[in-house]
């Protein structure tokens, strides 16, 4: 059994709600490749963990108990992922997440936002001194230069990160 663990990150329908503040546009062809990701790790052995962002407080954008916070219906979750509810930006932040990392050596992220979420959770991971990589094109963010500037300012700070695409990970 590896000691790896995949980390998708927010990958909740509030995104793809067009009636949505947030929504950050038709995903559907990084959605395939994260399924593909998914499975791959799935095949490894790696242990799968979903998160989720719940405003609290909020009446609309990521309230709780909103169908907008549940995870996306495309994806391949099965009912034995973790699944990680959090109300900040790191996925550390006063969850569960170290724990259910136990024995866990290195971690594949990816997710939404890059320059939110999934920059927190790596940079939270790294100072917890485990070996990352990033999957970079199944994260995203608003706008491409904001994505490639998160991804370019992690690896130039903190070298050992990996970011790969998807391709040249499942070769890895």
């Amino acid at each position: 059994m590896e000691k790896t663990a995949l980390i998708l990150v927010d990958f909740e329908k509030e995104w793809i709600d067009k009636n949505s503040d947030y929504y950050i546009g038709n995903i559907s062809k990084m959605l395939e490749k994260i399924n593909k990701l998914i499975d791959f790790c799935r095949k490894k052995g790696y242990r799968i963990i979903f998160t989720t962002h719940i405003e609290k407080g909020s009446e609309s954008e990521f309230a709780e108990n909103s169908e907008n916070i549940k995870i996306m219906d495309e994806l391949h979750k099965q009912n034995t992922d973790i699944l990680i509810k959090k109300n900040k930006i790191s996925p550390f932040y006063m969850t569960n997440l170290e724990k259910e990392l136990s024995g866990i050596k290195k971690i594949v992220i990816c997710g939404i936002l890059t320059n939110l979420c999934v920059r927190s959770l790596a940079q939270d991971a790294y100072d917890r001194d485990f070996d990352i990589i990033i999957i970079k094109d199944c994260c995203i963010s608003f706008d491409k230069k904001t994505h490639e500037f998160t991804l370019k300012d992690l690896k130039s700070t903190r070298s050992e990160i990996e970011i790969l695409n998807l391709k040249k990970f499942i070769k890895h």
